[in-house]
């Protein structure tokens, strides 16, 4: 396997690099921090960053997909646990407000890089875009499994939630907003489950 000048593997120099601009991105912002201090803590030379990413953005990009992935394979534990429908979609809460609750969190990363890159058309901007409509998709996919009535409004209401967990679990005391947030979860899934609910949702109990 080659080797960096910095003694370790490229596969290594990479992932180091990733960790630092990932743990700095997330606790500091991404504008603010710039590519000298990222070889500096990672303790690589500026070749080697760009032997491996093209440029800032490419670097930004690669901590987007990483935190993509990571909760991807949240979703995916859940599914595969085997646990019901409605159990699965309270394994994805429960992943979301065991983010909220651990140590150094700075909200979403997604909203954080979009509140950066506010252009529309900006790739940075488009992978955080990406990465929100395969969750909405996925959440929803999940809630469907929980009823018999669409899902779509379930699943906007899910991530509604999400958003404005994540926004304040920052802010304010991160059991509270958790609790809170679990219990709005909770909302959604009775109204998908108790008949009496769903009968009084649907538009012909209104008319």
């Amino acid at each position: 396997m080659s080797r960096s000048t910095e003694g370790g593997t490229v596969s290594e120099a990479r992932t180091r690099l990733l960790n630092t601009a990932t743990r700095i991105f997330y606790a500091e912002g991404i504008h603010s921090v710039g590519i000298d201090r990222i070889v500096a803590e990672a303790k690589v030379t500026r070749a080697t960053l760009y032997r491996h990413f093209a440029s800032k953005e490419d670097l930004v990009l690669a901590y987007l997909d990483q935190a993509d992935q990571a909760i991807r394979g949240q979703v995916d534990a859940a599914r595969a646990s085997g646990a019901s429908p409605t159990d699965q979609v309270r394994a994805v809460a429960k992943a979301i407000t065991d983010g909220i609750r651990s140590a150094g969190f700075r909200g979403c990363a997604f909203l954080n890089a979009a509140a950066e890159y506010s252009d529309p058309t900006h790739p940075i901007h488009q992978a955080v875009l990406a990465h929100r409509q395969w969750f909405l998709n996925t959440v929803t996919e999940l809630l469907a499994r929980t009823g018999d009535k669409p899902a779509e409004a379930a699943g906007r209401h899910f991530v509604m939630l999400r958003d404005g967990a994540m926004a304040a679990g920052c802010l304010f005391d991160p059991k509270l907003i958790s609790d809170t947030f679990l219990h709005g979860v909770e909302g959604i899934i009775k109204a998908r489950t108790i008949p009496e609910l769903t009968n009084a949702a649907s538009p012909a109990a209104r008319d």
